[in-house]
């Protein structure tokens, strides 16, 4: 097991905790990738990831000379998910007395922000915590859930949901989150302290260069004027995958032909995908792609783009999406409205409504001649959504607010063991 690197260099050193990590993909998955490779060799950070997995026991992985991954046993959440409910508080104390972070970043809002608090009794250390808001969960989980019992049942529920989190949030030193519209939402339920981090895209690997005429070619199937859709999202109707699947009958029909559709990922309701591909010609499931250079050709080969999720907080496969030039059609609520409109790459529809898609998609073909403009568009927007971006933005806010402290107390005082 490596060692802590010696504070005598005294860099600012970063500990991130989160239960939304999931081995298999997702955008936290991403994030916290992204993030480790920023921080890898850089000799002003330490930069350490709490990552927890199926483990016996606690195990350091040295990744660099400045970079590590404590794996922490974690209790798998119940049902077909990936998540892990949070460590137990003696190994989060043990990975902070190894670390001494300066900042520990949390990224889920349940069981970890008690934890880390209850770890860091009696250690005499004395981090900042951020909160970074991955999920909306009082909307997304709370509301969407509770409210399949009623309307009712499901605002009594959320407004309990924004108790607790001002409970968790307003106790942090700064919350990141990483959409306008979504920081609109926190700031009017009473979340203070919250500032604008939006995460990022490799525009290197994501670009129109990826399109592969062939690939385009073969889904056309010899109509040139076929429309292509790749979708890839989770298969949930939180993705609005259903109204989708709903939509496409009509779609043909006011099209006058079967728009090709490709289907990557995996999800709940992965049979629904399936039995699409049964029952529709044009419509193909791919699976699950790994490879971030085989999913930017897919986006890059095929002419639209679908993110009718009303409850993204960012949204990476959009960004991805929109560096590869494709136009899109996206929920008008949380951040894939704000990535339309600021885009102007697409249109905006109604969440869970299939004719109001049907009708953007139409609209959308019938003025294929500003696809060019919109596709540039796309481009554009996206670069100005970078990784490195974001996380020196984070950097400067884990500056900022450990200077509050160092100001009136040395660093090497502050975290001296107890």
């Amino acid at each position: 097991m490596s060692a802590a690197p010696s504070r005598d260099s005294n860099p600012l050193r970063i500990l991130d905790c989160n239960e939304f990590w999931s081995p298999s993909g997702g955008g936290v998955r991403r994030y916290h990738l992204q993030k480790m490779a920023h921080f890898r060799n850089r000799p002003d950070t330490v930069h350490v990831m709490v990552m927890p997995g199926p483990e016996a026991k606690a195990r350091t992985e040295q990744t660099s000379p400045t970079t590590f991954i404590e794996h922490v046993p974690a209790f798998k959440f119940p049902g077909n998910w990936e998540y892990r409910l949070c460590p137990s508080v003696a190994t989060l104390r043990a990975a902070l007395l190894k670390h001494r972070p300066d900042v520990i970043e949390i990224g889920s809002p349940y069981l970890l922000p008690g934890r880390i608090r209850a770890a860091l009794k009696g250690t005499g250390l004395a981090p900042k915590l951020v909160g970074f808001w991955h999920a909306d969960f009082p909307v997304t989980y709370v509301e969407r859930f509770f409210g399949g019992f009623g309307k009712t049942s499901g605002r009594w529920a959320a407004s309990w949901a924004w108790v607790f989190a001002r409970h968790q949030y307003n106790r942090m030193d700064a919350v990141f989150a990483s959409s306008r519209v979504i920081i609109e939402r926190m700031r009017r339920h009473g979340i203070r302290n919250v500032r604008y981090v939006p995460l990022g895209v490799d525009v290197e690997t994501f670009h129109p260069a990826r399109r592969d005429d062939a690939r385009s070619l073969d889904l056309k199937a010899g109509l040139p004027e076929r429309l292509t859709i790749f979708f890839g999202h989770r298969f949930a109707e939180e993705k609005g995958l259903r109204t989708f699947l709903a939509a496409y009958p009509a779609l043909c029909a006011r099209l006058g032909h079967e728009p090709a559709v490709v289907f990557a990922g995996t999800g709940p309701d992965l049979d629904r995908v399936q039995e699409a591909v049964r029952h529709h010609p044009h419509v193909r499931y791919i699976g699950f792609v790994r490879s971030p250079e085989e999913m930017a050709a897919w986006y890059a080969s095929c002419d639209m783009g679908l993110a009718l999720s009303g409850w993204e907080t960012f949204g990476l496969s959009i960004v991805e999406a929109l560096a590869c030039g494709q136009i899109l059609v996206a929920a008008d609520q949380g951040a894939a409205r704000e990535h339309a409109e600021h885009s102007g790459a697409g249109l905006t529809v109604p969440v869970a409504n299939p004719t109001a898609l049907v009708d953007a998609i139409v609209t959308l073909w019938n003025d294929r001649a500003l696809w060019p403009e919109r596709a540039r568009k796309a481009v554009e927007y996206a670069k100005s959504l970078t990784w490195e971006h974001c996380f020196e933005r984070e950097l400067d806010a884990y500056k900022g607010i450990t200077m509050e402290t160092q100001s009136s107390e040395p660093r090497a005082q502050k975290n001296r063991a107890p």
